[in-house]
C-alpha cells in the first residue's frame, strides 16, 4: 500500500537506531499523561492507539480508565477486548463515548489472544500511525510525539520502558533491561507501526508466544525499517508479584528463538556450578562484577540514568541467575511437553526465524491481513 500525502517512505531493507544520525537527541522521558506541563488543549495527532485488553477483573480499571481519559484528548484510542461477557460490558458501560470498543473479529484465528487483539485494531484503525501497546503501559504526549515523528522515517518503532514504580520484582527484571540496553535494544510493552505496511505485509503470525519478536521479524523480512531509539523512554506499570513469579519460565522460552541468548543462559548454571565445585568463589565474584559493570553501560546509555536508578545495575547478577535456571526449565518443557502453557494455550514456538518469514512472505503479499482470517464461517469463535 501507498502511504497517504505527505508521509515520508523511507527505502526498504534498512534498520536504523538513531535515526537523527550523528546528532543523539535528548533522552524523552514519558511520564503520565497529562502531567507533562504542556498545554490544556493540546494539538490532536493524526494517530491510532491500539489496546489489546483481556481482563477478568477490575483491578487498576479506574486507573486505566484515567490514563486512558487523558490519552483520548491527543490521538484516537481502540481497546479490542477479548474479556470474558461479564468484563466487557462493565468495559463498554464505563468507556462508552470516549473511544472505540470492539471485542476481537472472531474471523481472526490464532492461538495468541493479543496478537487477534493486534490485527483487528489495526484493521479498524483510522490513522497511518499505530501505537500497539500493552496495558500496563503509560505514553505522554511527548512519548506519542516522538514515536509519530520516527513513523515518518521508519515502518517499526520500538521504544524503550521502564518501572515507575519500582518494587523488588521490577527492581529484579530491570536488570534484564540494563543488559539487552548494553549490548543492544530491550523488548517493551509497546511498538509503533505504519498501518500501510502492516496490512500489505498480512499482519503477523498470531500462533507464536512472542508476538513483539515476531511482528518486528516480519516487518524485517518484508523488507521494512525499524527504529530503536534507545532515548525514547515510555513509563511502565509494574505487575503483580504473583504474575511476576509466573512469568519466568514463560519469558525464558522467549529466548529459543535466540540461539545466542540461549546458549549464553544455559551456559550460566554449569559456570557456576563448576565454580562452586572447583570453591574458587573469587571467579563467582568476578563474574558477578563483570555483569553489574556490563549493566551499567546499559543505564548509561542514551541518558538512561534519568529513568534507571544507579541500584538497578546491581539486579543484573541475580536476573541472569535466574534466566539460567529457567532456560534448563523453559528447553526441559519443549523437549518434555513440546512447548509452554500460557494464558491456557500450550506454545512451541516462540517466534519464527527471519529466513522462514521472507519464503512465507514471497510468494504473495496477502494485504489486508486476510492470511490469519478464516474462510469458513462455520469455524468461526472468539
Amino acid at each position: 500500500m501507498t502511504a497517504p500525502a505527505g508521509s515520508a517512505r523511507p527505502p526498504v531493507g534498512g534498520r536504523v537506531t538513531d535515526p537523527a544520525g550523528s546528532a543523539r537527541p535528548a533522552p524523552v522521558r514519558s511520564r503520565p499523561t497529562g502531567t507533562s506541563g504542556g498545554p490544556s488543549h493540546p494539538t490532536r495527532l493524526p494517530v491510532e492507539y491500539v489496546l489489546p485488553l483481556c481482563r477478568t477483573d477490575d483491578d487498576g480499571l479506574d486507573e486505566l480508565t484515567g490514563y486512558l481519559r487523558a490519552l483520548c484528548r491527543l490521538v484516537d484510542v481502540t481497546v479490542v477486548d477479548g474479556s470474558p461477557p461479564e468484563a466487557y460490558a462493565r468495559h463498554a458501560a464505563r468507556w462508552e463515548g470516549l473511544l472505540l470498543h470492539l471485542p476481537p473479529d472472531p474471523a481472526v484465528h490464532g492461538a495468541n489472544g493479543k496478537v487477534r487483539g493486534v490485527l483487528t485494531g489495526v484493521a479498524a484503525a483510522r490513522h497511518e500511525h499505530v501505537v500497539i501497546a500493552d496495558d500496563d503501559v503509560r505514553y505522554d504526549e511527548t512519548g506519542l510525539r516522538a514515536v509519530h515523528r520516527l513513523l515518518d522515517t521508519a515502518d517499526l518503532v520500538r521504544p524503550q520502558n521502564y518501572f515507575d514504580p519500582l518494587p523488588w520484582h521490577a527492581w529484579w527484571d530491570t536488570g534484564r533491561t540494563l543488559i539487552n540496553r548494553a549490548v543492544g535494544v530491550d523488548w517493551p510493552g509497546t511498538l509503533a507501526v505504519r498501518r500501510s505496511t502492516f496490512r500489505a505485509m498480512g499482519g503477523y503470525d498470531p500462533d507464536v508466544l512472542f508476538e513483539n519478536l515476531e511482528l518486528v521479524r516480519t516487518v524485517r523480512a518484508y523488507g521494512g525499517t525499524e527504529a530503536s531509539p534507545a532515548w525514547l523512554y515510555v513509563r511502565r506499570l509494574p505487575p503483580a508479584t504473583a504474575h511476576f513469579r509466573g512469568q519466568r519460565v514463560r519469558q525464558a522460552y522467549d529466548d529459543l528463538a535466540q540461539p545466542v541468548r540461549l546458549l549464553v543462559a544455559l551456559a550460566v548454571l554449569p559456570g557456576v556450578v563448576a565454580a562452586a565445585v572447583a570453591r574458587r568463589p573469587g571467579l563467582l565474584a568476578v563474574g558477578a562484577a563483570g555483569v553489574v559493570a556490563l549493566a551499567e553501560v546499559g543505564r548509561r546509555r542514551a541518558g538512561g540514568t534519568a529513568v534507571f536508578p544507579p541500584a538497578t545495575a546491581l539486579a543484573a547478577p541475580l536476573w541472569l541467575l535466574e534466566r539460567g535456571v529457567c532456560g534448563w526449565l523453559a528447553v526441559a518443557c519443549r523437549v518434555g511437553r513440546g512447548g509452554v502453557r500460557y494464558a491456557g494455550r500450550r506454545f512451541r514456538r516462540p517466534a519464527h526465524p527471519v529466513r522462514v518469514l521472507r519464503r512465507r512472505l514471497a510468494p504473495a503479499e496477502p494485504s489486508d491481513l486476510t492470511r490469519w482470517v478464516r474462510t469458513d464461517p462455520t469455524s468461526r469463535g472468539r
